[in-house]
């Protein structure tokens, strides 16, 4: 039996997302056809672009910039507040949609699955048709529009469905590697990020291609024991299966550039509170708690450096997750500017139990059922009906 693997992926998931929830709601444009993006609290300095439209990516609007700087490239900008809520019933009505071909299904991410398509071949027929299908299907029912990269396994399937974007689907079988992958530029690579990129071009690896023939004992004196694994994901290797186990995050985490370089420890505690509030919100959403806390900064150099705490309890409010970043924080800043703030969340738990002495009054447990509800009300009505006063400009 012939291995063929999907890789779906959601085009713009969160923009798309939202512009479909409006449209349904009466909204009377689409969205991701105007100058729109999804962004974090515009109140604060520390409200970031998560996801943007095509129309303003053109303009030069990137995610992960506040939504200040993007502000300043489109002046009239439109900008829509990130719902967990919503992502979570979009994604749930794709992948139920899925499994009503084959259970065999890898949730990679909220937005993106790969699908073990050689086992119900002789069911649906040829793989480029059931894909038009199944693209087709997915857009007259759910009203977004999918990628879907089809290959011998699962590295080229995710390669193919990056090709071009949005709406399209694209093969990349073990015989197209070398015409197709090849002449893309080392940074195309899987896992290959942009700090990695100048050192391939040190050593005059500038494609896929140039990697793919790099001889293996050259590459080892720069990548060590990772060259024989860079060298075969370059030729398309990969043995990895599709594992349909339920996808489970093991970390969260929320970082935020700052407008300006600042050492003013008052105003990267604003961030921190935002930060806390940001990465609380997904912790409770999954009915978690974190047993371990980091804090992140860069400086002006771009120097990154973390510190950490491990916890006896679990947490997952707001304020307690805000009390121990300023714990670390204090304990391992020392006064250089800053250009990033980060907050991760790590070793999750389903259960919290706190040791309370006597003069205890259970606020822990009144601040979780309090901000639980909360978050249910901006869900439903929007992220800036009700807010913590904290996060309010003094």
């Amino acid at each position: 039996m012939k291995k063929i693997i999907f890789h779906i992926d959601v085009n713009n998931a969160f923009l798309s997302w939202t512009a479909v929830d409006l449209l349904e709601h009466g909204y009377k444009i689409d969205i991701r056809n105007e100058y729109a993006v999804i962004g974090g609290n515009e109140e604060t300095r520390s409200g970031i672009v998560l996801a943007k439209s095509t129309p303003a990516k053109k303009l030069g609007v990137t995610s992960a910039e506040t939504l200040y700087q993007a502000k300043k490239k489109v002046p009239k900008l439109l900008v829509f507040p990130p719902n967990y809520e919503l992502y979570k019933k979009m994604s749930n009505k794709l992948f139920s949609l899925l499994k009503e071909y084959t259970p065999d299904i890898e949730i990679a991410s909220i937005d993106e699955c790969y699908l073990d398509y050689g086992k119900v071949k002789l069911l649906y027929g040829d793989e480029l048709e059931f894909a038009h299908m199944l693209k087709e299907r997915i857009k007259k029912e759910l009203k977004f529009t999918v990628n879907i990269g089809i290959a011998e396994n699962k590295l080229c399937a995710k390669m193919a469905s990056d090709f071009e974007k949005p709406d399209k689907i694209h093969t990349l079988f073990n015989n197209e590697i070398e015409s197709k992958m090849y002449p893309l530029p080392i940074g195309d690579l899987l896992m290959i990020g942009k700090k990695t990129v100048p050192k391939f071009h040190e050593i005059g690896i500038y494609t896929i291609g140039d990697l793919a023939n790099y001889d293996i004992k050259k590459l080892k004196r720069y990548f060590k024991n990772q060259a024989e694994h860079l060298i075969n994901m370059a030729r398309g290797i990969d043995y990895s299966v599709v594992n349909s186990e339920e996808f489970i995050p093991s970390s969260i985490s929320h970082e935020i550039t700052i407008l300006k370089d600042s050492n003013d420890i008052l105003e990267i505690k604003e961030v921190l509170f935002s930060l806390s509030d940001m990465v609380g919100k997904r912790l409770r959403y999954q009915d978690k708690y974190a047993k371990t806390i980091s804090v992140i900064l860069k400086d002006t150099n771009f120097r990154r450096f973390s510190h950490q705490k491990k916890l006896i309890n679990g947490i997952n409010t707001t304020n307690d997750i805000f009390k121990y970043a300023c714990i670390i924080f204090d304990e391992f800043y020392d006064k250089r500017k800053v250009r990033l703030i980060g907050i991760r969340l790590d070793d999750f738990t389903d259960e919290c139990t706190y040791q309370q002495s006597i003069f205890d009054n259970n606020n822990n447990n009144n601040d979780e059922i309090l901000e639980n509800i909360v978050d249910k009300i901006n869900n439903k009505y929007g992220s800036s009906v009700v807010k913590k006063a904290s996060l309010f400009k003094k």
